[in-house]
C-alpha cells in the first residue's frame, strides 16, 4: 500500500501521540514553569509531527530527510527537557520512563526511515 498523505505515516501518528503525552506531562509541572520548561517542551514536541508533515509535503526525498533530521533534533530536545524535569523532581520516575520509551521508539522509527530513504538516493 502506498502512503497517500503524511497522516498515514506511522512516524507522524506516533509524533502526534508523543505531543499529546508531553502536553499531559506539562500539566504536572509547577505553574511557575509556564513560560519556561513547559513552553519549551511543548514547542519541541509539536515540532516533531510538524516537521514530518512539512518534509513529506515537500515531495523531494532529500528535503524530507532533512526535515526528519530536524524532527530527530526536536526529539532529543524533548528528551533532555524530560530528564531535566526528573532531576528537578517535577515528574515521577514512571512518567519519565513512559515518555522516554515513546521518544526512543520514535527515534528508532525515524532513523530507519532516514536510512531507507537515503539508500534510494
Amino acid at each position: 500500500m502506498r502512503v497517500k498523505n503524511y497522516q498515514e505515516l506511522k512516524i507522524w501518528q506516533k509524533g502526534m501521540n508523543l505531543a499529546i503525552l508531553i502536553y499531559k506531562v506539562c500539566e504536572k509541572l509547577p505553574s511557575r514553569e509556564k513560560f519556561g520548561l513547559m513552553s519549551q517542551m511543548q514547542r519541541a514536541a509539536i515540532s516533531i509531527p510538524v516537521n514530518i508533515a512539512e518534509g513529506w509535503s515537500r515531495k523531494y526525498t532529500k528535503e524530507f530527510i532533512q526535515f526528519l533530521r530536524i524532527a530527530l533534533g526536536s526529539l532529543a530536545e524533548v528528551e533532555t527537557l524530560i530528564i531535566l524535569c526528573e532531576n528537578l523532581r517535577y515528574l515521577k520516575r514512571r512518567e519519565v520512563v513512559e515518555a522516554r520509551g515513546h521518544i526512543n521508539e520514535l527515534q528508532k522509527m525515524i532513523y530507519v526511515m532516514v536510512k531507507s530513504l537515503t539508500s534510494r538516493l
